[in-house]
């Protein structure tokens, strides 16, 4: 990747695009910008591109399809999708497509900038797993399978462990309920499985499992474990 990581905005409203280029050009980006999928296919084939910000409301190819897509030519390429508030579906369908993570309009720069270092630096990993994870003081030793928090060992079930391991492989990520139990017990079960792990993990790692501070739920989509800084 260039020292200047080159974004290609997918999105068919000028202002949106606007914004775009301003908060990102400002924060050191090369900006590359595309109001229809058509556009975009032809900036990907021929431009060096190592993020794509795509909104899913285009005027010539719907957005989960142009998705599909770009996974297709492209496998590795992290993608954040824009969503419209309140469409959970579209933004699972998204993620279960392939898309790295979301942002929802009205969007904040700030939000969607700490996306984009995830995504980038998610695409870094892939590499392999760091041996030991840390975010505050929850580490996790992905060798010898130990979990701290603190100065304090975690003992973990195997199901519980799987469960974390795949959280921090993908720190920082949204990972959608379908995604979660297809990885972890090999199909689509009930999501009640993920609420019993999610709440017993939580009772052994979280500072106030009622308030959650490093897995964190979103709503209607599924859970994030808290990135590191």
């Amino acid at each position: 990747m260039s020292a200047a990581p080159r974004i290609l905005a997918i999105d068919d409203e000028v202002p949106i695009r606007k914004l775009l280029r301003m908060g990102l050009t400002s924060q050191g980006y090369e900006f590359r910008e595309a109001a229809s999928g058509k556009a975009a296919l032809r900036l990907l084939a021929e431009d060096g591109i190592d993020l794509v910000i795509l909104d899913l409301g285009l005027p010539d190819i719907p957005g989960h399809d142009l998705l599909r897509r770009i996974r297709e030519t492209w496998p590795a390429l992290p993608v954040i999708v824009l969503s419209s508030r309140g469409d959970e579906a579209g933004k699972v369908e998204a993620l279960d497509l392939g898309a790295d993570d979301y942002v929802t309009k009205p969007f904040g720069m700030n939000e969607l900038l700490a996306r984009m270092r995830t995504a980038l630096r998610h695409q870094l990993a892939q590499q392999g797993e760091r041996p030991i994870f840390r975010v505050d003081e929850l580490s996790v030793d992905l060798v010898r399978r130990i979990v701290r928090v603190g100065e304090r060992e975690v003992k973990l079930s195997p199901k519980e462990y799987e469960f974390l391991r795949l959280l921090v492989h993908h720190a920082g990520k949204v990972l959608t309920h379908a995604h979660l139990l297809r990885e972890i017990w090999g199909a689509v079960a009930d999501t009640q499985y993920l609420r019993v792990y999610v709440r017993q993990l939580r009772q052994k790692i979280e500072p106030d499992p009622e308030r959650p501070h490093y897995i964190l739920t979103e709503t209607g989509i599924g859970y994030r474990l808290r990135a590191p800084d």
